[in-house]
């Protein structure tokens, strides 16, 4: 499928997804949501992908949420209000767990991620920024209540963090630094580090059993919505169906003989 709003590059066994509307500091629209609707299905699929890279096209803006303008043109609102019974949320089809697609996915946020950016960043598995990047919520700025977006922020951040980037709204960003000290992204690099590092990531994630890490990421995200003690049990479930397609997937008897111990300290 060829895509609009969207860039995909796959190589070596990582799908590299670019939002690519900088002349709207990569904002969103209908056909976006669409797009990403039918980009998850389509890699959730393609078991030659084993890991996702989620960045922006360069510009100010990593995503400033939805696009206002384009949503007043006929038929490109991103939300049908008019239909109160029937109003989906867009975050749905943008985030990757929504769609059920359980490939981990590492998100490279450049300058301004707000309000629905935040769809993005709530599913993604690991979150790096740049440190030029800031975070913030403006719906009640401009009158809107401000639920969808912070709630998911919760699974992530301490409540009272995502409730002053709530009600501050247009008045307060959060920092890089601040940005990582409370849980919204886990590494900060120069800008002209951002992309070669996600992709390095990546490439560690992308080289493991994909048996094995898309079915850590299932069943770590499923238990969410359990009582503890109901996740441990159907996390059981996951290990006796994964561990036996994802232990033949990797040479257990080479990496056990291999002694170096090559790693990364954080």
């Amino acid at each position: 499928m060829t895509y609009e709003t969207i860039l995909l590059d796959i190589a070596d066994h990582v799908a590299t997804i670019t939002i690519n509307r900088p002349e709207a500091m990569n904002s969103f629209t209908k056909t976006m949501v669409e797009e990403f609707e039918a980009l998850w299905k389509e890699l959730a699929w393609n078991d030659d992908v084993h890991c996702c890279v989620l960045r922006a096209a360069p510009g100010r803006a990593f995503c400033t949420g939805a696009d206002v303008k384009a949503s007043q043109e006929p038929g490109q609102a991103v939300v049908d209000l008019a239909n109160t019974w029937h109003c989906e949320d867009p975050g749905k089809y943008l985030g990757p767990k929504s769609m059920n697609c359980w490939k981990p996915v590492i998100a490279a946020v450049h300058g301004m991620a707000a309000g629905g950016a935040f769809y993005w960043l709530n599913e993604c598995d690991i979150v790096i920024s740049s440190d030029d990047a800031t975070f913030f919520d403006p719906h009640v700025t401009y009158g809107m209540t401000s639920a969808l977006e912070p709630i998911g922020m919760t699974y992530k951040m301490p409540l009272q963090d995502v409730l002053r980037m709530v009600l501050l709204g247009n008045d307060e960003r959060v920092g890089a630094e601040t940005a990582m000290r409370i849980g919204i992204v886990s590494e900060v690099v120069p800008l002209d580090r951002l992309w070669p590092r996600a992709a390095e990531l990546a490439a560690i994630v992308a080289a493991k059993p994909p048996a094995a890490t898309a079915g850590s990421v299932k069943a770590i995200w499923q238990s969410l919505d359990l009582p503890r003690s109901v996740a441990l049990l159907q996390s059981l479930k996951y290990c006796q169906i994964g561990n036996p397609v994802g232990v033949p997937q990797v040479d257990r008897t080479a990496l056990m003989a291999d002694k170096a111990k090559r790693f990364t300290l954080r």
